[in-house]
C-alpha cells in the first residue's frame, strides 16, 4: 500500500525542503539579546526577587502542573526567561528553573553571594577595608552599581562589592 505522498505527483519533498531554507535565513536574535516579555512588556531575562520565604517551582505554567522544587529563600534573586498569562519561568541562582506565579515575585533587587568569603568594602575600592565577610548563601539587598562595583546592604552591613562576586546583576547593568 502507498502513502497518499507517493501516489501525489506534488513535490512535498521540495516544498520541505524550501520552509527549512526560509526558517534557517531568518534573522536570528544574537547571544544573550534582549526581548520584550509578551505579558508585561517587560525586558527579558531581567532579574526579580522572591517575595515569599515558601515558593513552588513548577514544570509548567499552572497548578497542575508538578512542583519541581521548593525555594525557600525569601528575598533571594531569581532571573525572569519568559512569560505565560500570570506565570512566570525563573532561573535561580544554582541554574534550577520552573514556573511560579507572579504574585510570588517583587520587582525589589536583591542579591545573592554564591561562594564563601566575599569581601564586602567600605568603598568601591581593591584595598579599601572590608566591613565584613560575606558567606555563601546570603542575600543582600542591592542598592546601586557603578561599573566593576555594587553597593548592598548584608545583614545590617552596608557597603561595596564586586560585582562579579554576587549573582542577581547583570554584567552591563545600570542599577541606581
Amino acid at each position: 500500500m502507498k502513502t497518499i505522498f507517493q501516489n501525489s505527483r506534488f513535490p512535498w519533498h521540495a516544498i520541505a525542503l524550501a520552509i527549512l531554507l526560509i526558517a534557517g535565513s531568518a534573522p536570528q536574535s544574537p547571544a544573550g539579546a534582549q526581548k520584550t516579555g509578551k505579558v508585561t512588556g517587560l525586558e527579558i531575562p531581567r532579574f526579580v526577587s522572591l517575595r515569599s520565604g515558601k515558593v513552588n517551582l513548577r514544570t509548567g505554567p499552572g497548578t497542575r502542573y508538578p512542583v519541581e522544587w521548593v525555594l525557600t529563600y525569601r528575598n533571594m534573586p531569581v532571573e525572569v526567561l519568559d512569560e505565560f498569562d500570570t506565570w512566570r519561568k525563573i532561573r535561580d541562582w544554582q541554574g534550577s528553573t520552573g514556573w511560579v506565579h507572579r504574585s510570588l515575585l517583587s520587582g525589589k533587587r536583591w542579591v545573592i553571594a554564591p561562594d564563601n568569603q566575599i569581601l564586602l568594602r567600605r568603598d568601591p575600592r581593591p584595598n579599601a577595608g572590608v566591613i565584613a565577610r560575606i558567606a555563601k548563601k546570603n542575600i543582600g539587598r542591592l542598592e546601586t552599581c557603578r561599573g566593576i562595583w555594587c553597593q548592598a546592604a548584608f545583614s545590617g552591613f552596608d557597603g561595596w562589592i564586586k560585582r562579579a562576586e554576587i549573582w542577581g546583576v547583570y554584567k552591563d547593568e545600570t542599577f541606581k
